[in-house]
């Protein structure tokens, strides 16, 4: 049986319709600071085990950008699925 994300836009869809983006939880640095934190937000990344956070992209259906929270360890479980808008919204509170 294939893997199925729930697109808030779409509804239930196979993963082979979905391209992962990379992690969601790195928050991007002001413009003014320095070269290294610039350096550590565009090249050094953790690689953990378990419950994360990725930006997903919609490829071949609305073509939205999504916030997927899945288990990257073992069972592959897809937790919650937000449009990224609704990410956003929520981190600048």
């Amino acid at each position: 049986m294939a893997s199925l994300i729930t697109c808030p836009h779409c509804g239930v869809r196979p993963k082979e319709e979905f391209s992962i983006r990379g992690d969601a939880s790195p928050v991007r640095p002001a413009p003014t600071a320095t070269d290294d934190a610039w350096n550590a937000y565009v090249f050094l990344r953790d690689n953990p085990k378990g419950r994360i956070i990725e930006h997903w992209h919609h490829t071949s259906g609305c073509r939205r950008w999504l916030v997927v929270e899945r288990d990257n360890a073992a069972s592959h479980e897809v937790y919650s699925v937000i449009d990224v808008r609704g990410y956003a919204k929520e981190a600048a509170r």
